[in-house]
This record gives structure tokens, C-alpha cells and sequence, in this order.
């Protein structure tokens, strides 16, 4: 051991006369320690907030999703989606239609996003279908068997968890659909509604989708809004879902003029803005900790210097320069911050580390989208928050040691 840091770990472990050095020095350990627990713990959530929602919004939802700009949807659209399916980088494609709803059950009822889909492709481009809870989707499948349904047999339908909730509706149950793309007749315009059976409830653990959405066949939805052989959008999913706006404008030029793609970027982007800034300002409130745990630091080895004067002078009329005077206190400063980082990550990681696998801490999903609180602890963001205490640690040594390293033996040994 260099002889800076021998005679610093000494000064640490020594009985000092005034107690009230000691105090501090504690206080210190244990104010950098909980600062960086704190941040590793909050950039732990932060990141796990981010992860679990872009990975239940990516796989609840297509990367790129193609539509026309006007018009009343996509006639025509079997050709087409052969073609688009095989570009560079699609894994698969499905039609979909769009359309708002009322879902109603006795006196219950509640808004829906309907989307008419083909199973078999829309399992390839959304996992929605593969979280069903209750039920299946296997009526969903387009049937030839009776070609012209009697108006009595209730068509199925997929819902969400919560819609189900919202309507007190099990599997089994019939629901009335009604859609406000009527039918013209001379008293005005009368909404067509239709009697559905549920067939299944899935529960994604995303209250957007467990909320509002309802899956049905592609030719009922179209039956239901009064339109031919019309889809409203094709899903996609990618090789590399981070390409999907460079996809996307590929995608345009093949389908010609009069289309327009988006992605799950672009649809996302003002929620994932908003957890990158909240992660920032979390970082610099906590990182606040920190600080005032420096300078604790900064009192603590100020008083000692004070306390240490007459053996500075000492070591100094023994051949020891102001430099290594200086490094002994740079080094006790460090070896402070040292303890305290390593207690703070070893907290912060435990902590994070058991609330990711028990997921003790339970949300609100119709706030927060998920019904837990998430950790991702990353190696990064260790790195980062102990370069921070160190470097703030680090400052705060610069005076102490200064002090210290001014000292003049004659003086500081006149009066003993």
C-alpha cells in the first residue's frame, strides 16, 4: 500500500478526540450510499418503464402500418398485399379494418375500437390474440360452411379484460354492437347494430388495448360498417423493428400514389420523449444527494485537518512533502466515497434486482398502462452513477487537502 493511502486509512479507523468528526464521516458513508442507491433504483424503474412499454407496444401492435390518405379504404387489396409482404425486411403482413363502436350488455355499455382481422395473419404481426385469458380465437377463423348465416346466430367476437369488466360480459355472453356507419332510410340515418357472441377476452397487461379494443372476423367487421371487399390498413412486421421508418417509405413507393405509412415510432414518439426527460430530471433531483453528501465530506475532512494539524507538522518536518500531504487527504476523501458507492450499488442492485423478479409494487393500468412497477438495472448506468460520486467526492477533497497541505510545521508546532 502507497504510503498516502496507508496513513489516509489509519486517519479513518483511528479514535479521534472530537467525536463529532467521526459523526460526520459516518454521515457521509451513509449520504453517498443512499444517493447511489436512490439513482441506481430510480434509473432502474425509469428503464423498465421504457422497456415494458415499447415491448408491449411493439408486440401488441404491427412496426409499420400502410393506409391511404383518402378515399374510404383499400379496394382491391389481395394483389397488393402479395406484393408489399415480400420487400426486404417484411416478415409478414395482415389486412385489417378499422371502425368505432358501441358495445353494449343490458344497461352497460362502452366505446370499442373494432378491427376486422384474418387470424392466421394477424398472429403473425401482433401477439394481442396470443394473450387471450378465456376463451380462444378460433371462431375468429373465416368459415365457407354456411355461406348466408341466419341473423339469429350471434357472430363471435374477441374483447378486452377490462372492456369485459366494463360490461360485466363472460365468455358466452352476447353483446349488441352498434356502429354509427348506418343506413340511409327516409326518417334519417339509423345505426346498424348486430347481436355478437364472445368467444374469447384476452388481457395484454396494457390497458390502451385491454380497455377498447375488440378483434372480429374481417368479413363481419366489413358486413357490420356496410363495406364491400375493403380493408382500411395493412400491418407489417420487420426484421430489425428499428428500421421501420426507413420500411416505411420503401413501403409508399411500392404501393404508388395516394398511400401513407407510419410506424410504432412515430405513434409513440411523445410517450417515449416524455420518459427520456423524465429519466434526465430524475437523474439530476437524486444526483442532488450526492452533493450535499460531498459536502459532508468537504466538513468532515476540513475538521480534520484541524484535528491533524500537529501530526501534519510532524510528518512534514520528517522529510514529507506538501504533495503527498495533499494526496493523503485526496485519498481519505476517496476512500469515503469509495464505502459509500459500493454500499449504495450493492442496495441499489439488490433492490432493483428483487422488485424485478416479485414485482411486489402494483399499479394502476388505467394510469400507468402497466399493472407494475418495472426494474431494469444496466451496468451503464452503475458506471455512470459512480464516476458521479467519485467525481463530486473528488471536488470536494480539493480544498481540505489544500488546507492541509499549507500547513507550516514551525507554526503548527510553536504552542505544543
Amino acid at each position: 500500500m502507497r504510503f498516502e493511502l496507508f496513513i489516509a486509512a489509519r486517519y479513518l479507523r483511528a479514535r479521534r478526540r472530537q467525536a463529532v468528526v467521526g459523526l460526520i464521516t459516518l454521515i457521509s458513508v451513509i449520504g453517498v450510499a443512499a444517493g447511489v442507491a436512490s439513482l441506481i433504483i430510480a434509473l432502474a424503474i425509469t428503464n423498465g418503464m421504457r422497456r415494458d412499454l415499447q415491448d408491449r407496444l411493439v408486440g401488441s401492435t404491427a412496426h409499420v402500418l400502410l393506409m391511404k390518405t383518402a378515399g374510404d379504404g383499400i379496394d382491391n387489396w389481395r394483389p397488393l398485399l402479395d406484393k408489399l409482404q415480400h420487400q426486404p425486411h417484411v416478415l409478414a403482413a395482415a389486412p385489417g379494418l378499422y371502425g368505432q363502436v358501441l358495445i353494449s350488455r343490458g344497461p352497460r355499455s362502452g366505446g370499442a375500437l373494432i378491427k376486422g382481422i384474418l387470424p392466421d395473419d394477424e398472429l403473425k404481426t401482433g401477439n394481442l390474440l396470443q394473450s387471450i385469458k378465456q376463451g380462444s380465437y378460433g371462431e375468429l377463423q373465416p368459415t365457407t360452411l354456411i355461406p348466408n348465416p341466419s341473423p339469429l346466430i350471434p357472430k363471435p367476437i374477441v374483447i378486452g379484460q377490462d372492456l369485459a369488466t366494463t360490461l360485466g360480459a363472460e365468455v358466452g355472453d352476447s353483446l349488441l354492437v352498434t356502429s354509427p356507419q348506418g343506413e340511409l332510410t327516409p326518417l334519417g340515418l339509423i345505426p346498424r347494430y348486430e347481436h355478437f357472441r364472445v368467444v374469447g377476452i384476452f388481457n395484454s397487461g396494457f390497458y390502451q388495448y385491454d380497455s377498447s379494443y375488440a378483434f372480429m372476423r374481417l368479413a363481419d367487421a366489413q358486413h357490420l360498417f356496410s363495406e364491400p371487399d375493403v380493408i382500411s390498413v395493412i400491418s407489417f412486421k420487420l426484421d430489425d423493428l428499428y428500421k421501420a421508418q426507413q420500411v416505411g417509405h420503401a413501403l409508399e413507393q411500392v404501393a404508388g400514389n395516394g398511400f401513407q405509412a407510419t410506424n410504432w415510432m412515430e405513434q409513440n414518439r411523445e410517450l417515449f420523449r416524455a420518459l427520456k426527460l423524465e429519466q434526465v430530471v430524475t437523474f439530476i433531483v437524486l444526483a442532488l444527494i450526492v452533493v450535499v453528501a460531498a459536502l459532508n465530506i468537504l466538513i468532515a475532512l476540513t475538521m480534520m485537518v484541524m484535528e491533524k494539524t500537529r501530526d501534519i507538522a510532524v510528518m512534514m518536518s520528517f522529510g514529507v512533502d506538501a504533495s503527498q500531504i495533499r494526496r493523503i487527504f485526496l485519498a481519505q476523501g476517496l476512500l469515503i466515497s469509495g464505502i459509500g458507492t459500493v454500499l449504495g450499488l450493492v442496495v441499489g442492485y439488490a433492490a432493483s434486482l428483487a422488485g424485478s423478479h416479485y414485482k411486489f409494487i402494483q399499479l394502476d393500468a388505467s394510469i400507468y398502462s402497466i399493472d407494475y412497477l418495472p426494474f431494469a438495472p444496466r451496468i451503464i448506468d452503475a458506471l455512470a452513477v459512480a464516476a458521479l460520486s467519485l467525481i463530486t467526492a473528488l471536488l470536494a477533497t480539493l480544498y481540505p487537502s489544500h488546507s492541509a497541505a499549507s500547513v507550516l510545521p514551525a507554526e503548527a508546532l510553536r504552542y505544543e
